[in-house]
């Protein structure tokens, strides 16, 4: 008879939980009815009842109607936790639409805006960790009201972290919702400066977030797609993106003015006694122990971390609003300047660059391990920021041009002074590239030798077409029959032209296959060689298909006009996606282009207003000349900068 009742309560159980998964609520109700504890009835291997089902299921109504058959004497049972601590309301806390079911629970049963699940989570926190602002401020409007009725447990701090203390603001900024974390900040202006286990505040962690300012730049472009209303689903994303990067800016500037933990910093002084040669005694850490060992870790200065990852604009409000701030000094005895050559955020560098007085003092700091700015150049990174994706040679090349930018902003005392590893900043430039210098050189070889495969094949293609001449001799002259229209011309120029450029690229290509490969090579010759390959590469597949065109005009030339724009529509195209395709390899040599034309500049004498004034008196008649020139201004810029633009090489 037992038995025949527990059949009867699982096939009851069973239907339940069916009827919960398809959202039938008249099936619920009716159901939940011949239970004896009716919607905290337990329908889950974990424990849930009805109503915590109801809920996480986000069936608002069918909550609401669950929440009238509780009777008084079952207001007791509201605040029952499933196995992992969770009530009811922390299961309407994950979602907006089910704002007036929490108010409606709490309204039963107050005592349940004050438990913790197994995680330590209330239900407030739990709003947040699923980015639910409506919740959020309905919870904060009921503890709001229990603190004016003088509740104590509202009034504690520790309601709005967790054992580990993580803060609600520490949580918003972790999961990237913004606009909730501002308005946690706007709230609860003690948590700003909270840290965390790691010892970081939210600043400190916005900092560690690169992503969040991704979207920046774009010009009108981005402004058009972010005004539009179309609904086109690749602009709705890129609006989204604006979005949060405005969200994450706006949090930034509000922390900025709030947050204290960039003040503490380190008091290492300038190296006037580094060691400028590795003979002798170096003082060393003992092998048992790393240098990083020796010096107590802590978190460091958002400034820094924004540095570190590249959140450019972070850095920019700091200073704004803290200027004295770039000269933090962190646990390594390293600057703002050590950092942003380390992590390669030259955009960062020239904001610095910009303040003038600063970056003369900066430029001379040496860090606890006797590193100069010059050895950060070589110094390996930990990657932050996933790097675009770049060739071996483009890597070495930025490289080269970094530590030749780096070198120039030095002080030349401090040029060849070692650091306790006994390693000049060229010593440890030229080790850490090594194997890089290697993948360089594989990559510049194998992509030689396709580009020159390419170019022979081409040309041999240009040969044949000009033994093959549209519309064929005159059997009579020898003459072609089609020489005195306008496109054999055409045809020919072009041919000879893909003819030409092929084989010269392949020259060059093989110029390239010979060279030495020296470490120095990389920096201008080399890409300067392979920029100049493919041009003529580019210029002989454009001859080639061009030539196709004419031909095959002069084949069709009494067809329509719009048959021909047809087949210089058809002719361009593989120009076209060849031209595309190489356009990121040519885009990355063009910047060796650029620097190879400041480097020439430097060949020129600088024009000073004395030689200026020279050359006009010579040219003057004698009689005309003026016995004096006071003041004479120059329009050329001054011979030597002190801080010279870094951007450019990036």
């Amino acid at each position: 008879m037992a038995s025949t009742s527990n059949i009867g309560i699982d096939e009851r159980n069973k239907e339940l939980y069916k009827a919960l998964m398809i959202e039938d609520k008249e099936r619920v109700l009716e159901l939940c009815q011949q239970f004896e504890d009716g919607p905290f009835h337990v329908v889950t291997i974990h424990d849930d009842t009805v109503l915590h089902v109801a809920t996480y299921s986000r069936q608002a109504d069918l909550v609401l109607q669950l929440l009238e058959m509780v009777t008084d004497d079952q207001l007791d049972k509201l605040t029952f936790q499933n196995k992992i601590g969770n009530t009811i309301l922390h299961e309407a806390s994950t979602s907006d639409i089910l704002v007036e079911a929490a108010k409606k629970m709490l309204i039963k049963a107050p005592g349940l805006l004050y438990k913790r699940n197994q995680f330590d989570v209330t239900p407030l926190y739990r709003s947040v960790c699923y980015g639910k602002i409506e919740m959020f401020e309905f919870l904060h409007n009921e503890i709001q009201r229990l603190k004016h009725e003088g509740d104590v447990e509202a009034n504690s701090e520790d309601y709005y972290q967790q054992k580990n203390k993580t803060t609600i603001l520490h949580t918003a900024v972790v999961i990237e919702s913004f606009d909730l974390a501002l308005l946690i900040a706007n709230k609860y202006e003690f948590l700003i400066n909270k840290k965390d286990k790691d010892d970081m505040t939210a600043l400190q962690l916005l900092s560690c977030n690169s992503s969040a300012f991704e979207s920046k730049g774009g010009g009108w472009a981005k402004r058009l797609v972010c005004s539009s209303y179309w609904g086109v689903p690749l602009w709705q994303e890129k609006w989204k993106q604006n979005q949060r990067y405005e969200s994450a800016l706006s949090l930034a500037k509000f922390l900025i003015k709030k947050d204290t933990s960039w003040i503490a910093t380190k008091a290492v002084e300038d190296r006037d006694q580094t060691k400028y040669h590795q003979y002798g005694r170096v003082d060393s850490f003992s092998s048992s122990s790393s240098p990083e060992q020796k010096i107590e870790k802590q978190a460091t200065t958002p400034l820094l971390l924004a540095t570190k990852f590249g959140c450019v604009e972070i850095v920019k409000e700091i200073l704004s609003e803290y200027p004295w701030a770039v000269e933090y000094i962190d646990h390594d005895g390293r600057t703002i300047l050590h950092i942003a050559i380390k992590y390669r955020e030259m955009q960062i560098l020239e904001i610095v660059a910009q303040m003038g007085v600063p970056m003369q003092r900066l430029a001379r700091k040496v860090d606890r391990y006797n590193n100069t700015i010059l050895h950060m150049v070589g110094e390996k990174t930990d990657d932050p920021v996933v790097p675009v994706v770049q060739s071996p040679a483009f890597q070495l090349r930025d490289n080269l041009v970094l530590f030749e930018r780096v070198r120039e902003i030095c002080p030349s005392h401090l040029l060849n002074t070692i650091n306790i590893y006994k390693k000049t900043a060229q010593q440890l430039f030229d080790a850490e590239n090594q194997n890089l210098h290697e993948k360089a050189i594989e990559w510049l070889k194998r992509t030689a030798e396709n580009s020159s495969l390419v170019a022979v094949l081409i040309a041999t293609v240009a040969f044949a077409a000009a033994y093959t001449i549209p519309g064929g001799p005159n059997q009579s002259t020898g003459l072609p029959i089609l020489l005195y229209q306008p496109f054999f011309v055409v045809f020919t120029m072009t041919d000879v032209l893909s003819l030409t450029f092929a084989l010269t690229s392949v020259i060059i290509f093989l110029r390239i296959l010979t060279s030495p490969f020296r470490l120095n090579d990389f920096k201008q010759s080399l890409p300067q060689i392979l920029m100049l390959g493919v041009t003529f590469l580019i210029l002989s597949v454009s001859m080639m298909m061009f030539a196709f065109a004419a031909t095959v005009i002069l084949m069709i030339h009494n067809r329509g006009q719009w048959t021909k724009i047809a087949l210089y529509t058809a002719s361009c195209l593989p120009v076209s996606i060849f031209a595309l395709s190489y356009l990121p390899l040519y885009l990355s040599l063009m910047k060796t282009f650029k620097y190879s034309l400041k480097e020439v500049a430097k060949i020129f004498p600088h024009c000073t207003s004395a030689f200026v004034l020279s050359c006009v008196k010579s040219f003057l008649p004698k009689s005309s000349r003026p016995n004096q020139i006071k003041s004479p201004v120059s329009t050329c810029p001054p011979k030597s900068q002190a801080c010279p633009n870094l951007v450019e090489m990036a």
